[in-house]
């Protein structure tokens, strides 16, 4: 089996002059077997930051983990690889394209599902990919196209519906559908723009659906921010009689290059105004701040999301980050989420700090169950994967000061999602939705024994 070497360039999004622009940030070089099968596959990835870009004021790591820039003048021309015998680097395989993206651009090429070249995957993936990363063949290679308009949403629903269905896209749609962002796994959807020009992740329904996942989702993300918890903004829309929730991008904001909003204004709140222009925040999925493969994520738990945050977070966030993904991890055994794998929990690099915080929520479907006994993807504690608050309770530790504020957060978790139904009414939602998910929404009793529940109860 022969080997192929690949030399592409990796571009940054930052403050550069009197702009947010796309600057060279270094070399990545992918070695890939040629003809394998997905399952024989090998990948080996190096990367040289260039020497420039490092002297840069706004410069950012393109990857926190195995490409940190705290030390430029130890890495400048030096050729890195990833952490952990690691295949890729973490921050670039976040800004290749999801299980959906790789279909689009297979739909694209008229190619067989998974036939193309990593490297082909990162070419391809489009300007609107997650994050402040683009990859391209040479540094002269344009700025790609940007997203669709809402006013196109009908014609992108169509495109994503031939692509599902293993079809052609027709010539007149195939410039309304981007190959999608890196986040959000295999179910259809395309970046759009509002008509202000604010990016935003258009989730379409799927031809496995058995219910309204587009407005589950959108009333389940609402219901988390009346816990508190940090959701973007969300919109649920009717577009031709089908069902589309939309999520803000929570990875762009406006402001001015040289007048960063204020502290007190959560970036993705940031409106397209005139004076503004669209700045793009660095991300990594958890995958990433963990330092693992898909495959050894099966083994994680919140726990070792809580030590990133440690480790990686920008330390005034510390404290605020930890109790939250403490709380999304008890609100997920409530709604019995169990799609929270390391891919669906995110940290963005704030410029203001020059740091990284958890990125708000999202990706969360409750799934209806009959079963008593309920697992998520990640662990939980002691008693692993089990969704039960005595479970959580064994590893309080890792994100909260003392037992006190850990049950304090059940306490206001459980306290918002115990009128789940009424939150959904609120929110449109049907009788008959709320009846198809009912077995997916837990009580206090169903998930604490008699002891706990009492503390819970009664905390103050």
């Amino acid at each position: 089996m022969s080997k192929e070497t690949r030399e592409l360039f990796v571009f940054a999004h930052i403050a550069d002059r009197s702009a947010f622009r796309f600057v060279p940030a270094g070399r990545l070089h992918l070695t890939e077997s040629i003809g394998a099968g997905l399952r024989n596959r090998e990948l080996a990835s190096s990367f040289a930051y260039g020497t420039q870009y490092l002297k840069r004021p706004y410069s950012i790591e393109v990857d926190p983990v195995s490409l940190s820039i705290k030390e430029p003048q130890e890495i400048s021309g030096e050729m890195l690889f990833p952490v952990n015998g690691l295949q890729e680097f973490g921050g670039i395989r976040d800004a290749a394209p999801d299980a959906w993206g790789r279909r689009v651009i297979e739909a694209r090429r008229h190619v067989p599902a998974n036939s193309l070249a990593e490297a082909d995957y990162l070419l391809d993936a489009g300007g609107d990919r997650v994050g402040a990363l683009d990859v391209r063949t040479s540094t002269q290679s344009p700025d790609s196209a940007s997203a669709s308009d809402m006013h196109s949403l009908g014609y992108v629903l169509q495109a994503a519906t031939a692509v599902e269905h293993g079809a052609r896209i027709p010539a007149n749609l195939q410039s309304y559908l981007g190959a999608g962002p890196s986040a959000g796994g295999a179910r259809p959807k395309a970046s759009v723009r509002d008509e202000e020009g604010a990016l935003w992740l258009a989730k379409f329904p799927s031809k496995g659906d058995t219910f309204d996942v587009a407005r589950t989702e959108f009333c389940t993300l609402e219901l988390a921010r009346r816990c508190g918890i940090q959701v973007p903004e969300v919109r649920y829309m009717d577009v031709g009689g089908r069902p589309v929730m939309l999520i803000r991008r929570f990875d762009r904001y406006w402001a001015q290059v040289d007048t960063p909003p204020d502290e007190s204004t959560e970036l993705f709140d940031t409106r397209p105004a005139p004076g503004l222009s669209e700045g793009r925040l660095a991300y990594a999925s958890g995958l990433t701040l963990v330092a693992c493969n898909e495959f050894e994520s099966q083994s994680k738990s919140y726990r070792d999301l809580a030590l990133a945050i440690h480790k990686y977070v920008h330390e005034p966030a510390i404290r605020q980050n930890s109790e939250e993904l403490f709380a999304r991890m008890v609100f997920n055994i409530f709604v019995s989420n169990d799609d929270d794998h390391l891919r669906n929990h995110a940290f963005v690099r704030d410029p203001r700090s020059k740091g990284w915080a958890l990125s708000p929520l999202y990706d969360v479907v409750p799934r209806p169950s009959v079963a008593h006994d309920r697992l998520l993807h990640l662990n939980v504690g002691d008693r692993g994967k089990l969704a039960t608050l005595d479970n959580v309770m064994t590893q309080f530790g890792a994100f909260t000061a003392d037992r006190r504020s850990a049950l304090h957060i059940i306490r206001n978790i459980w306290s918002e999602v115990r009128q789940w139904k009424t939150s959904f009414e609120e929110h449109g939602a049907p009788g008959a939705l709320i009846e198809t998910l009912d077995s997916a929404f837990r009580s206090l009793q169903d998930i604490a024994s008699p002891g706990l529940e009492a503390e819970i109860r009664h905390c103050p």
